[in-house]
């Protein structure tokens, strides 16, 4: 576009990027107004009010930027980078007027009703008001602002010390922004807009996603939501079975749980609405359920098309993201699982400590490779639920997930981390270029990558790509680790597992998150989570944008 060109007074490049992000709050307002219904079925009256305040405050930021600047152009990919960086960062900012409005507009006396009737913890003091609900927490901004983070980037650490002391309506909307983060605002807001060419494939790629199954990026995500609700359904009946035959509990409770954690499981984000995730539940058969549905959302789309849609089995194994996604999960379970029954089991404090004499698999041996299975897939799906007590675990079990909370699953998926096909690319660009040494200078060669076969020029990209944003990811992970550890209680293991977790949008923790930690630490991890989340490069798209604009 011409460099001088305005729209409704301000630069075409500033006006493209508003109408936008105007959209992307357009449809966090749609999803605030389902969650009025919600609160209102509840009779939550006062968190009611605070969902359609925030509502009604997105709507009208986002109407007017959509309205007044109608005309700019479509996005480019420069466009796109910034709208996904800003866009995600006002989605979490306006979710967060969400969590702190209805946190300051529900009595003290009306959150002690959503405490439950077994509920044994102490209360706490958040801005002159004391409570047993968690929802005190949320009237400090920076909570609030965590919370929205979280939820939205799928990491699943939370403010919310004891969840089941929150309203109905702000569990929802916690597992919402989740269960719609996990896919992506920008895929959700492409589907409503179903804005044909360019544009929308720009916006399709800088929220990190490359892979298309169909030729149109609007049917693409079409299809991806269709595959995404399939088998929300079918994880919602198939937790709803498991916990009715192991939880005594009411018959709602059994679905509400069950659909809570359905969404945050197969969205890989990790909330939940128990006091310790899943560790609450102490049940084999729980956490069985839930390993294929974490795992699910570890898989690409276009693999999920292909294997609902085409029948084409074969692509479990053919496609080098799957493959190896489920080869590091088998051996990840077995070397971890190793490592609790060689070192964890007998640290104190762990769900069983004492192991029988004698060679037969006892209860302790047993948890030991449960818990080992559960937190391996957990952390490499980055999901984030947690059945065990991880801050009691030695260094090494500490060190195996964070590795598994950085690498994650495979790109196109809901995952977090580096992706194993940047793993995978960097592994063959540093064998590559060992093997060229060995070559002449006139020899042409070539390798092949992911079924695709590329000539040295193509290969130097694909590497450099790869090796850039783990480089930097890396850096990033280090550098806050060493800001952690300075800041907050802890050995370093713990800081590197906190920051692994955050960065890596997974949601384990070693029990340095929380409402007591230090705000220099809070702060720091919603910047890691958003980072986190676009894969680094468009928040640096943005920040060169800011500095020194657009333009070349």
């Amino acid at each position: 576009m011409p460099r001088n060109q305005r729209v409704a007074g301000v630069p075409a490049d500033l006006a493209v990027i508003l109408r936008d992000v105007g959209t992307l709050l357009l449809m966090q307002a749609g999803l605030l107004s389902l969650t009025v219904v919600v609160a209102l079925v509840f009779g939550e009256f006062a968190p009611a009010l605070g969902f359609l305040l925030a509502g009604g405050i997105a709507a009208g930021v986002g109407e007017s930027c959509r309205r007044l600047f109608a005309d700019a152009p479509d996005p480019k990919m420069k466009h796109g980078m910034v709208i996904a960086a800003s866009g995600w960062f006002a989605t979490a900012v306006f979710g967060g007027v969400a969590f702190s409005l209805v946190a300051w507009l529900t009595p003290v006396t009306t959150m002690a009703g959503y405490v439950p009737s077994w509920a044994s913890w102490d209360p706490v003091t958040v801005a002159g008001a004391t409570s047993r609900s968690s929802l005190l927490y949320f009237r400090n901004p920076l909570h609030a602002m965590f919370e929205s983070m979280s939820g939205w980037t799928g990491s699943g650490l939370t403010m919310a010390a004891h969840e089941p002391s929150l309203p109905r309506s702000v569990q929802w909307w916690r597992s919402l922004i989740q269960y719609v983060g996990g896919v992506g605002v920008i895929v959700l807001t492409v589907t409503i807009l179903s804005r044909p060419g360019s544009g929308s494939y720009a916006l399709y790629r800088s929220e990190a996603r490359e892979e298309k199954i169909h030729p149109s990026v609007v049917s693409t995500v079409r299809t991806v939501w269709k595959i995404f609700v399939g088998y929300t359904l079918l994880s919602v009946g198939l937790l709803f079975v498991a916990l009715w035959w192991t939880q005594d509990l009411p018959l709602f409770e059994t679905f509400w749980q069950a659909l809570n954690h359905a969404m945050t499981g197969l969205s890989t984000g990790g909330f939940s609405v128990t006091d310790s995730s899943m560790e609450s539940y102490n049940s084999p058969l729980v956490e069985t359920v839930l390993l294929p549905v974490m795992t699910l959302g570890a898989i690409a789309f276009p693999i999920h098309y292909g294997l609902l849609h085409d029948r084409e089995y074969s692509e479990l194994y053919e496609d080098i993201q799957t493959r190896w996604l489920l080869l590091l999960l088998a051996a990840g379970i077995v070397v971890l699982s190793l490592q609790n029954l060689l070192v964890e089991l007998p640290v104190e404090g762990y769900r069983a400590t004492v192991a029988s004499p004698v060679p037969t698999l006892s209860t302790a041996e047993f948890d030991a490779i449960r818990d080992g299975t559960f937190q391996w897939v957990s952390a490499l799906s980055c999901t984030g639920f947690q059945s065990s007590p991880i801050g009691r675990w030695s260094d090494g079990g500490k060190l195996m997930l964070s590795v598994a909370m950085t690498l994650g699953g495979a790109a196109g998926s809901t995952v977090g981390g580096i992706k194993i096909i940047r793993g995978y690319t960097v592994s063959k660009g540093i064998q590559w270029q060992f093997a060229r040494v060995f070559l002449p200078k006139s020899a042409v060669v070539s390798t092949e990558l992911d079924g695709r076969r590329l000539d040295a020029d193509a290969m130097n990209r694909e590497f450099a790509e790869a090796a850039i944003v783990s480089l930097l990811w890396v850096i990033l992970l280090l550098a806050s680790s060493l800001v952690l550890v300075n800041v907050a209680s802890g050995s370093y293991s713990d800081a590197l597992f906190e920051v692994a977790s955050a960065q890596g949008n997974v949601g384990l923790s070693s029990g340095i998150t929380g409402p007591e930690m230090p705000a220099v630490a809070e702060t720091m991890f919603l910047f890691n989570m958003w980072i986190g989340r676009l894969e680094i490069i468009p928040v640096l798209v943005l920040a060169r944008s800011v500095l020194k604009g657009l333009d070349p």
